[in-house]
C-alpha cells in the first residue's frame, strides 16, 4: 500500500525573531511518497504570498496528492526548482502546472535540463511497464536555465543553485534556501539546502548511472559547503543535518569494497556475487526500502571500477 505524508517543518519557528514581522519566515513542507513512488521526497517552501516547488515526485498519484497539498496552502505556486534529471524528480511537474493561465518558471542547471530531455524516451520506455497509468502521459521539462552559483529571488525567498556534475544522476545539482542575516539582537539562521539524491537517507542507493566515485566527490564539496548547523533535505529518507552525508559516504565506500571484492577486476558479477552484494548492503542497511537498486547498480559499479583500474 502506498504511504504518504506532508510533513510541515516549523521553519518559521526557528527564525522567530530574527525577522520584522510583517515578513514572517518560509515554511518548508515535506511531502513523502511511499514504496510505489519510490519514497522520494518533494518539498514546498511557502512564503507570504507564494509557494516554491522543489522537485515534484514520480507517479501521477503522488503529484495529484501533492498538488493537492499546494492548493491547500491557497498562494500561487511561483516557481518549481529541479535538482537533477531522474524521473521521480521531475514527472509531477506537469501536475503541478496544469490549468495555470501563466505557468510558472520551471529551474534547473544547464547539465540537469539536458540530462531530462536526452534521457527521458528511454526512461518512460524502461520505467512505464512497470508503473503503467501511474507514469505521466506527459512530462514538463525546464523552462529557466540557472548558472552555477546563480541566486534566484522569489517573494523574498533567496535560492542559490549549485551544479555538481556527474553522481546519483549523470548530472546533480542543489539549492539552498538562503537564512536570515543576524545582528545583536537576533543571531539570524543558517537556511536550509535541498540536496536531491545526494543522499537517500536511510534508504538504499541507486547507482546504476554508474558514477559513484563523482557522487562520493560530490559529498565532500557539499560537506564542505554547508554549516555545520544547516537544515539539510534529501531526496529520499527523512530530513535532518549535514551528518547524513556522511551517512552516505560510508553507504557508498562499503557498496564500492563490496563489488570490487565479488567482481575480482570483472567489469559484471554473477547471479551468486549479487545475492551475496544483497545480504552484505542489508547488514550495512538493514531495511528493504529500494532494495532491489542493490542488484541494479551492481554492473554499473563493477564496470566503473574496472575502468578505474585500467587507466
Amino acid at each position: 500500500m502506498n504511504t504518504r505524508s506532508f510533513w510541515a517543518v516549523p521553519l518559521a519557528l526557528a527564525l522567530a525573531g530574527t525577522a520584522p514581522a510583517q515578513t514572517p519566515a518560509p515554511v518548508i513542507h515535506r511531502y513523502a511518497a511511499g514504496a510505489t513512488g519510490m519514497f522520494v521526497n518533494a518539498y514546498l517552501v511557502e512564503t507570504p504570498h507564494g509557494v516554491v516547488a522543489i522537485d515534484a515526485t514520480l507517479t501521477e498519484s503522488d503529484s495529484k496528492a501533492l498538488r493537492a497539498q499546494l492548493d491547500s496552502l491557497g498562494k500561487p505556486l511561483l516557481a518549481v526548482l529541479i535538482t537533477h534529471g531522474h524521473p521521480d524528480h521531475y514527472n509531477g511537474v506537469t501536475n503541478l502546472l496544469a490549468g495555470r493561465a501563466v505557468p510558472p518558471p520551471v529551474l534547473a542547471t544547464a547539465g540537469v535540463d539536458s540530462v531530462i530531455r536526452a534521457n527521458d524516451a528511454a526512461k518512460e520506455a524502461q520505467w512505464k511497464p512497470l508503473f503503467g497509468d501511474e507514469w505521466p502521459a506527459q512530462r514538463t521539462f525546464p523552462s529557466r536555465i540557472v548558472r552555477d552559483g546563480e541566486s534566484v529571488t522569489f517573494d523574498g525567498a533567496t535560492f542559490i543553485v549549485h551544479a555538481l556534475g556527474p553522481g546519483e544522476s549523470y548530472n546533480d545539482s542543489y539549492w539552498v534556501l538562503q537564512g536570515r542575516r543576524g545582528n545583536r539582537r537576533n543571531p539570524g539562521t543558517p537556511g536550509a539546502a535541498f540536496i536531491g539524491d545526494v543522499v537517500l537517507n536511510g534508504v538504499h542507493a541507486y547507482m546504476a548511472d554508474g558514477h559513484t566515485a563523482g557522487w562520493l566527490a560530490n559529498i565532500e564539496r557539499v560537506r564542505d559547503a554547508l554549516a555545520p548547523d544547516m537544515a539539510v533535505y534529501p531526496g529520499h529518507g527523512d530530513p535532518g543535518g549535514p551528518d547524513m552525508l556522511a551517512w552516505e559516504s560510508s553507504y557508498l565506500s562499503t557498496y564500492r569494497s563490496a563489488v570490487a571484492m565479488l567482481a575480482r577486476g570483472s567489469a559484471t558479477l554473477d547471479s551468486t556475487a549479487k545475492a551475496q552484494l544483497v545480504t552484505r548492503m542489508k547488514q550495512f542497511l538493514p531495511t528493504d526500502r529500494l532494495d532491489m537498486l542493490i542488484t541494479m547498480g551492481a554492473d554499473p559499479v563493477a564496470a566503473e571500477l574496472a575502468a578505474s583500474r585500467g587507466r
